[in-house]
């Protein structure tokens, strides 16, 4: 395809490009600065002076999350008889050792607490574990059981510590956790890290609690979120990234700024080309 200047007069290329080279001028610069997300809003922890180089924060550690309805509790008595292991623990159809390793089976062999906070354990019987903490749960069971069998250990621990990621982070999705405690970056480093729209300084934390649920919205950007009570996550918590309003207009990675740079550019070239 050719272009022929014939084909424009002269008062055309006086009235069009005057207004059009402008415009397209004004649109570049529009799309480059619009489409640029301030660091200020994607670095994590920063500082509130920038000529601290250290900081320190307090937080709370999540062995003070408190057994609920329905959670699930790993529990195993360690005895050096054999016998009284197999008496006091649940078995899935095997008599090893090493029958509980799977995350399938630690599931199947734990206990959930009923709706009157109880659970069923052998030979002692109902016991009230509601509201209480793993390490006052395992007190009470060492106690228990000392009055059946000596030199025992009793191991307790959560087996429900499922959380959610949802909204801007790269995997979205719920996640099982097998240890005591996560904290809000560590759960957010299961999901890939958030994505380059999301709002750092407004994740919202859901929390079940008695008769209902509770949203806090956290501040990832500010290193004040070392110290808060919700640094450290519970069972069952669901985290929701929103969105910066930056995507909107759709702006990020995957755009095709080479085809919008290209096409821009020669629309320019033109116009200086048809310029009386």
């Amino acid at each position: 395809m050719y272009f022929c200047p014939v084909q424009f007069g002269g008062s055309m290329k006086k009235s069009l490009a005057p207004g059009i080279k402008p415009a397209l001028v004004f649109i570049l610069f529009t799309v480059l600065f619009s489409s640029c997300v301030p660091q200020k809003k994607i670095k994590y922890l920063q500082k509130q002076q920038e000529k601290d180089t250290a900081f320190f924060h307090a937080n709370r550690h999540n062995s003070d999350y408190r057994i609920q309805v329905r959670d699930n509790l790993y529990i195993r008595v360690f005895a050096l008889d054999q016998k009284a292991f197999f008496f006091f623990n649940k078995q899935s159809g095997t008599s090893s050792y090493n029958d509980f390793v799977s995350d399938a089976s630690i599931y199947l062999n734990s206990y959930s607490v009923g709706d009157d906070g109880n659970i069923d354990f052998p030979i002692v019987g109902k016991i009230y574990v509601r509201d209480q903490t793993v390490d006052q749960i395992k007190e009470i069971l060492q106690e228990k059981i000392g009055e059946y069998l000596k030199e025992t250990t009793v191991v307790v621990k959560t087996v429900n510590f499922r959380i959610t990621l949802l909204g801007e982070v790269i995997r979205p999705g719920a996640f099982t956790i097998y240890k005591d405690d996560m904290n809000i970056f560590e759960a957010i480093s299961l999901g890939g890290d958030m994505t380059e729209f999301a709002n750092r300084g407004r994740v919202a934390l859901i929390r079940q609690v008695k008769g209902g649920s509770q949203v806090h919205y956290l501040d990832l950007t500010s290193e004040k979120i070392l110290g808060s009570e919700f640094y450290y996550l519970q069972p069952n918590d669901i985290v929701y990234v929103s969105p910066l309003g930056y995507k909107r207009w759709g702006l990020g990675s995957t755009f095709p700024w080479a085809i919008v740079l290209s096409s821009v550019t020669t629309a320019l070239l033109l116009i200086n080309y048809f310029k009386p």
